[in-house]
């Protein structure tokens, strides 16, 4: 099998599993996409950690605008959508997305891989540890955007969508934790939207992109994972009630914290 069908495959697969756990979970799937897929772009296409990063960190955001358009679709239904919530942290993470595009484009491969890892170590020992508080504050239109904009940074600095982020903080601020979801589901789509175009307008003609490639989207990973993660999605969410979630999510974790040390360390 030649390298490209070795991706499309392997991308096919890898959207199955991320639906999957997306479903049970409750999390994006960027944390999984963006190390599996700088993966097999480096074996698979010889791409370096250099030029490998900001296309491997576009795609995932690529694929959020698809599944993120399902999961706010089922939260506005469910009425865990509060527009002013929406609103305001919804600017906010518009401009941050663009600003953390911008960024993973422009610093070295290196330090963005390391970047990443150690932020994806701090949202798994968020997942095992963490616990929802509630501040005496309530959210204010200003604390919104800004809670929005640092979101929005971080979650195109990554590829993700956000709700690890954004969840915690809404409830912070005292939003209800259904509305802080259903909120964090559609702002995650905003996410990748303004995350994507960024990363698309940053990369465009550039020369060490794959074939295939808008501007640092690879095209046929993006259509290999959402063609799977779409169906397995609802596949994972009545897998979850029926399984222990948490221990589920703490071994997850675990496998996050591993792979961010190796890629930390460099092994390949």
């Amino acid at each position: 099998m030649d390298p490209f069908s070795v991706i499309i495959v392997s991308c096919l697969i890898l959207g199955a599993v991320v639906g999957i756990l997306a479903g049970m979970l409750g999390i994006g799937g960027g944390l999984i996409i963006v190390p599996a897929l700088s993966y097999l772009l480096i074996h698979f296409l010889g791409m370096t950690t250099e030029t490998v990063m900001p296309v491997a960190i576009a795609t995932s955001l690529s694929t959020i605008i698809f599944t993120g358009m399902s999961s706010a679709f089922a939260h506005y239904k469910l009425g865990n959508i509060q527009k002013h919530i929406v609103l305001y942290t919804g600017l906010g993470i518009a401009f941050g997305a663009i600003i953390g595009a911008q960024v993973a484009s422009h610093i070295s491969g290196e330090l963005l891989k390391d970047v990443f890892a150690v932020l994806v170590i701090l949202i798994a020992l968020q997942m095992i540890f963490g616990k929802q508080k509630a501040s005496e504050n309530e959210a204010s239109k200003g604390s919104l955007a800004t809670v929005g904009g640092g979101a929005g940074l971080l979650s195109a600095l990554m590829g993700i969508g956000g709700g690890a982020l954004l969840v915690p903080a809404l409830v912070w601020f005292r939003v209800n934790v259904r509305a802080a979801i259903g909120c964090a589901a559609f702002c995650g789509l905003i996410i990748a939207v303004f995350g994507t175009t960024s990363f698309v307008v940053a990369g465009w003609g550039e020369i060490d992109v794959p074939e295939y490639s808008m501007g640092y989207v690879y095209l046929p990973a993006t259509a290999g994972i959402v063609a799977t993660s779409m169906f397995t999605a609802n596949i994972g969410a009545k897998l979850g009630q029926r399984v222990n979630v948490r221990v589920l999510k703490a071994m997850l974790a675990c496998l996050l914290v591993l792979v961010s040390i190796r890629m930390i360390l460099g092994i390949e």
